[in-house]
Order: structure tokens, then sequence, then C-alpha cells
């Protein structure tokens, strides 16, 4: 059997960890009837760090203040963003939470625009950033209003969930701007162990502000713990960290593009999830936004990270 090339491998893999970020909306949507949601992500994100921790042992043994300070403030951006995300989740779709948390990629260049926030090796955003971010938030609102919805009413339209699920990316947008400014000076072993750790720290403290908590141990949710845990959390950081090397970048953006037909997909396959007309072409538009905002000029790539 010929052996692949690492190009190919790369697109492989990353494609492969697309697919279950998409397929973990679903899986984390359900499990939410077992677990409430803080809980959830606490016990995520600890089996996770418990993982990388042991994976990467020998890389810890070195830390200075500087790695561990950059390590918290990474982890707290993405506590954040898991924390609004599965809030999120169990008060609206899983097709419409992976729809909205793609804006993440519309934020990053919103963001990069304030010098002070931008990384040193990226450009202002262009003209694509403001024609994608137009998109994304026509098909904001087409996805998360009814129909008849005036100005008058057009926030108050809006569901709570689907507000916390905009939350969740802009905090993501945050973490991968963290990330850029960071990942050039700490070793990725410890940065992705550090983040991880970090963020699961800050849901430990954040647990009581989810309301009354509940947990029912089921398959359904020891299955759902794994698969975003050790799939979707530590093993995706380490793969497509790897795979990012060997790929141009866009192609690494298209693949990511990907991630909400995914876990539409899934949705629709599993919770027989349907989105009207007006959800879907507002999806589209999101879409069409990311799509114009990834892979039309702009400025320069930042790493991305897992959505859920």
């Amino acid at each position: 059997m010929p052996r692949l090339s690492p190009s190919t491998l790369a697109h492989l893999l990353l494609l492969a960890v697309v697919a279950v970020w998409g397929a973990t909306f679903t899986l984390v949507k359900d499990a939410l009837q077992d677990a409430s949601p803080l809980l959830f992500n606490l016990l995520r994100m600890s089996v996770a760090a418990i993982a990388l921790i042991i994976v990467n042992r020998r890389s810890l043994r070195h830390l200075t203040r500087s790695t561990l300070l950059s390590g918290l403030v990474v982890g707290v951006f993405l506590a954040a963003g898991y924390q609004f995300q599965t809030a999120g989740l169990a008060r609206t779709t899983a097709a419409k939470s992976a729809f909205i948390t793609g804006l993440v990629v519309v934020f990053v260049p919103m963001l990069s625009a304030i010098p002070a926030i931008r990384p040193a090796n990226a450009h202002a955003p262009r003209w694509s950033s403001g024609l994608g971010a137009l998109l994304a938030f026509a098909g904001l609102l087409l996805l998360t209003t009814p129909a008849g919805t005036t100005w008058a009413n057009l926030f108050t339209s809006i569901g709570t969930g689907d507000l916390l699920t905009l939350l969740c990316s802009i905090a993501f947008a945050a973490h991968l701007l963290a990330l850029a400014h960071t990942s050039t000076r700490v070793p990725i072993a410890q940065l992705a162990t550090l983040q991880i750790a970090a963020a699961a720290v800050v849901m430990l403290i954040t647990l009581p502000l989810g309301g009354s908590l509940h947990l029912h141990v089921t398959s359904r949710l020891v299955i759902a713990l794994a698969v975003t845990s050790l799939l979707a959390t530590a093993a995706a950081f380490t793969i497509q960290s790897w795979a990012q090397q060997h790929l141009p970048p866009t192609h690494t953006a298209l693949l990511l593009t990907l991630e909400p037909v995914f876990a539409w997909l899934v949705s629709f396959l599993f919770l027989g999830e349907r989105l009207s007309v007006r959800s879907l072409e507002g999806a589209g538009l999101i879409f069409a936004g990311i799509f114009v905002t990834e892979l039309l000029p702009t400025a320069e790539p930042v790493p991305a990270c897992p959505s859920s």
C-alpha cells in the first residue's frame, strides 16, 4: 500500500477533526438531558486536561511564569466560549448553534481591525471581511428571528439560546486572537495543556452561575464526555496543530467552513431537527459570510480552535 503524503494525510485528518466537531453539537445537545450545561463542561474539560497532562508531562517540567500566564489568559477565553456555547445549546437547536458559532471566523478579522488587539504578524482586515460580516449579520437575523419581525422588536425576538451562542462566538474569537499572540512564544504541548487546564479551573469557579445542577450517569452521557473530551478537545488540538503545518491557509479555512454543515446533517439525521425555509436562507448567508471572510483576500490567518 502506498504511503500517504503529509499533505494528503493532513487534509484527511483535519477533515475528520471537523466532522467530529460538527457531530459534537448533536452529541452534547442530547447529553444535556442528563447533565446541566456547566457541569457537563467541567467534566469534559477536566477529562481532557488530565489526558493532556499525562501525554505532555515531560513538556510540563520546565514552566515559566510567563508561560503559565499565557496559558491562563488563553484558557479564560476558551472557558468563556464553551460556557456560553453549551448554555446556549441547551436553549436552541444544534444546527443553529453550529452556524452561529461559525461566526467566529467573521469576528476575528473584525476584532483585528483594532491595532492593539491585532497580532503582530497579521494585516488589517480588508474589504472581504466587511462583506463577510454583512452577509453573516443578515443571515443571523434570518436564522434567529421569526417571520414578521420588525426593527422595533428585532433584538427582543432573538432567543436566549441564540444570544448566548453569539456571545460564545465572540469569546472564541478572542481566544483565537489570544492564541495568535502567545503560540509563537510557548511550545504547542505546553500551551494546549495549560489552556485546557486553566479552562477547567475557570469552569469550576463559574459552576454556580449555571443554576441548579443535575447529573444522571447514562451511556449517552458517557459517550458524549468521551468523544468531546478525548477526541474533540485533547486529540483535536494536537491533530490540528500538526495538520496546519502541512496545509496552505486557504485549504485549512475551507475545511473549517464545513463544520456547521456537518453539524446540520448530524442533527437532522439523529435528532430530526429541521430548519425552516427562512432559517435555511439565514444559514446559507452565514455560510456565505464565513466563506467570503475565510477564502477571499483578508487578514493573515489566525490559528483556529475547536468550537464544540
